[in-house]
């Protein structure tokens, strides 16, 4: 405790060139206008804003990193179910292509970390669309689908096998 306490008394006492520097600005600001003072006040305040911006900025980055590690455990316990159990869990009513391909799409953006808002607003589609997309509701043109792993950095095609090895995972199961 009394360490701390000396420890912190000397990290307060300025050294002899933070006094001269401080002398020096001193020294500088007597010999401005007050327009340039209020010039410097008002360039102080913007660099302690940005200062919050960016600490702001990365508690937002931590959080997200934190939410894509806890999906990214939740990923990786499923993963390790293995494929029986998987496959017994199928529903023969939930079986369509649309949600098939929508289930590939989800697991190429979460695997990249990127948000539903960013792939749209990168492909160009509605986010409310992206997401009916993902979740089976709509089916998606050759041209949306396109967009979407054009902003997802996939190729359609490796996609389209992605989907077709889903579905036999289906058919071998006797869901189709």
């Amino acid at each position: 405790m009394i360490s701390t306490a000396v420890q912190t008394h000397e990290q307060k006492t300025p050294t002899v060139e933070e006094m001269k520097r401080a002398a020096s600005k001193q020294a500088m600001m007597r010999n401005l206008t007050p327009a340039q003072l209020r010039a410097v006040a008002f360039a102080q305040q913007q660099v302690m804003r940005a200062q919050k911006a960016r600490a702001e900025k990365n508690e937002r980055e931590a959080a997200r990193n934190r939410m894509w590690v806890n999906s990214e455990i939740e990923d990786i316990q499923i993963k390790t179910e293995n494929k029986t159990s998987r496959r017994e869990s199928m529903d023969a009513d939930t079986f369509s292509l649309r949600k098939v391909q929508g289930n590939v799409l989800r697991s190429l953006r979460t695997r990249d970390h990127k948000t539903l808002r960013e792939v749209s607003q990168k492909a160009g589609v509605s986010l409310g669309y992206l997401s009916e997309v993902e979740r089976g509701q709509k089916e998606a043109s050759s041209e949306l689908l396109a967009s979407i792993t054009d902003a997802l950095d996939v190729k359609l095609s490796e996609m389209l096998i992605m989907v077709s090895e889903r579905v036999r995972e289906y058919e071998e199961a006797g869901m189709r």
